[in-house]
């Protein structure tokens, strides 16, 4: 894989992450106006807006 194929994968990647992140926050926006915030689906897409958060947090650290 060259460079220039390495960073259009990377940059795919992080849309990916940024989009789920978003995705993930408005699912569980839409939950909680309908009082669903103790629901299996709510902690499942909390625990997944974290994990998408701690990653895009690392490429900031790293200036990506």
């Amino acid at each position: 894989m060259t460079p220039e194929e390495k960073l259009k994968a990377y940059e795919t990647m992080q849309a990916a992450i940024q989009a789920q992140y978003e995705d993930a926050a408005a699912k569980m926006e839409a939950l909680k106006a309908q009082g669903k915030e103790k629901t299996v689906t709510f902690r499942t897409l909390f625990g997944q807006k974290v994990l998408y958060k701690e990653m895009l947090s690392i490429y900031k650290v790293y200036g990506l």
